[in-house]
């Protein structure tokens, strides 16, 4: 994979690459910069890794580092820190941190996508700020990096000059959002419509989780998600729950939010909605029957909060989700 060619007084776009990085962490928000220079911006796009070599992504395919850090020029326009899966690694890596804290010291606008979130939280920069990463790494983010207030279900947070993505694809959105920013909504949707992908993605990350979050490995944690999840329909509310567990209501949320990046409420919202989501796209239920075998209190609660997390009604789901459209 290629470098692009440098626009000369355009807005320099710097995307770190480094050994085992997720390719479409680095070739999505790469892909949404340079078509948005068909349509009148000047993205200056230049990849660069720690010690200036290609580097090789997590699909085998060999990534050209097109510029050293030192050739960079003193205040790049946008970072792109990208991720790996294994980001324990990434973060232990003792010329990757360095090099994306000296960056982003210096850069107007930082960003990461999935697993690059961790390796911004290492150098400090989210410190006291919100952030997400992928749905099934934010607990991990959360517990690693006390001081930053993840958000698991976003697609895309942004906090002041920083920007932070979900999984993968999510660094798309992200590009889009930023191209919005830069040259309007107009240049953005002919970018999306080139690609095409959506302008904004309806719903946020827990539309594509089986389960919200995994299993906690703290006893009374994953004691109080047993029960959500075998029965979601039995009465739930945050103090029975502590009480059933036998600790505080105010305990049981500190402990959910350290395991789970979340708090009980949310939880058993998130597992209605899972559900919910289960029932409508495999019976023939009402939506009334729906909400109640889910659990909601009644039919307009799940409508709401079915609208805020997945961007559309049940009734509509259940349309456009019992069938992928394919013809046979």
């Amino acid at each position: 994979m290629a470098g692009v060619a440098h626009l000369d007084g355009g807005d320099v776009v710097v995307i770190v690459a480094f050994d085992q990085v997720q390719l479409l962490d680095v070739a999505g928000p790469m892909e949404v910069f340079t078509t948005a220079n068909r349509y009148g911006a000047r993205y200056d796009v230049r990849i660069v890794s720690p010690d200036g070599r290609d580097v090789v992504t997590s699909c085998g395919l060999r990534i050209h580092a097109d510029t050293s850090p030192e050739s960079l020029p003193g205040n790049p326009h946008t970072l792109v820190v990208p991720g790996r899966r294994d980001w324990r690694r990434a973060t232990a890596d003792p010329a990757l941190v360095p090099l994306v804290a000296a960056l982003a010291a210096r850069t107007r606008r930082v960003t990461s996508v999935c697993a690059g979130a961790f390796v911004l939280a290492h150098t400090g920069a989210l410190d006291g700020r919100r952030a997400t990463t992928h749905w099934e790494l934010a607990p991990h983010l959360a517990s690693a990096y006390p001081a930053v207030r993840v958000e698991p279900d976003l697609v895309f947070v942004r906090d002041r000059h920083l920007v932070t993505s979900a999984g993968v694809t999510a660094g798309i959105d992200m590009a889009l959002a930023l191209v919005e920013e830069d040259h309007g909504a107009g240049v953005a949707r002919d970018v999306a419509r080139q690609l095409v992908v959506f302008m904004a993605r309806p719903g946020g990350q827990s539309q594509f989780s089986v389960r919200t979050t995994p299993p906690s490995r703290h006893p009374l944690v994953r004691r109080v998600m047993d029960e959500v999840t075998a029965d979601p329909s039995i009465p739930s509310g945050i103090d029975a729950l502590a009480a059933g567990a036998g600790i505080s209501t105010r305990h049981l949320t500190r402990l959910f939010r350290k395991e789970t990046g979340m708090t009980p409420g949310q939880y058993v919202d998130a597992v209605r909605l899972e559900a919910a989501k289960a029932l409508l796209s495999s019976g023939t239920a009402s939506v009334e029957e729906v909400a109640r075998q889910s659990g909601f209190g009644s039919s307009e609660t799940m409508r709401r909060l079915f609208q805020n997390a997945f961007g559309v009604s049940p009734t509509v789901y259940r349309a456009r989700f019992r069938t992928t459209g394919a013809s046979t």
